[in-house]
């Protein structure tokens, strides 16, 4: 299985080299506009970071429960920030 830092190394080279910025990554993959990122949303991220698709589906309800701090299901852009800010500590 897939580290949690493996994990997010990858979308941070996910958004490194795809990307201007993590807010420019984030909008680009909030496919419907609504400012949060569902798990169907998360798990196309984390396709184009090259994270399988055996293993997609259950990482992204993990990074939901990891980084979800209102309890609504999705990852806010200031969610989102929290894991950005974790890959670069």
């Amino acid at each position: 299985m897939l580290t949690k830092e493996t994990i997010l190394n990858k979308i941070q080279i996910l958004i490194t080299n795809h990307f201007k910025t993590p807010e420019e990554a984030f909008a680009f993959f909030d496919k419907d506009g609504d400012g949060k990122l569902s798990k169907d949303e998360i798990a196309k991220l984390l396709k184009q970071a090259e994270i399988s698709g055996f293993v997609r589906g259950l990482i992204s309800r993990k990074l939901i429960e990891g980084y979800d701090k209102d309890g609504d299901q999705l990852i806010n852009w200031a969610e989102f920030k929290l894991a950005i800010d974790e890959i670069k500590e």
